[in-house]
């Protein structure tokens, strides 16, 4: 798997690349939202922030391939009130990224919620089942 790239240079730790391959949009004059990923014993964890959002602006699904297809959209672009900005380093057009997910990921049970201008995506790991122990007597012919 190639490392995820963004503006021709490698981006996040290889470990991130192994588990989830991204792909960055480069257009001038937008902001990318800034994403975290946490890996716990049973589950993973994203936030990605983007300030101002809400639940209505993101869509979080699973393409035909069983990859994370995470968009958004500003449903309605806040304008500046008495007055105009002067200087504005986060505004969001649309945006768009797929990540493949791990092996371990449990695909039915992903869940999402905004907080605080974060959106949260839980990624349960799939319980591993000890595999039973069969105890046989192998004939000897």
């Amino acid at each position: 798997m190639l490392p995820s790239r963004r503006n021709n240079q490698v981006w996040g730790s290889d470990f991130f690349n192994d588990l989830f391959e991204t792909a960055w949009p480069t257009k001038h004059g937008m902001s990318v939202p800034a994403l975290n990923v946490l890996e716990k014993e049973d589950e993973y964890d994203l936030e990605l922030a983007a300030p101002g959002m809400t639940k209505d602006d993101f869509n979080v699904t699973l393409d035909g391939d069983g990859d994370l297809v995470i968009s958004m959209e500003k449903k309605n672009e806040d304008k500046a009130e008495n007055g105009h900005y002067i200087r504005r380093e986060f505004t969001y057009g649309k945006f768009r990224q797929t990540m493949l997910l791990p092996d371990d990921a449990e695909r039915e049970h992903i869940s999402a919620k905004v907080e605080n201008g974060v959106l949260k995506v839980n990624i349960p790991k799939v319980k591993k089942t000890e595999e039973a122990v069969s105890h046989r007597v192998i004939e000897i012919k």
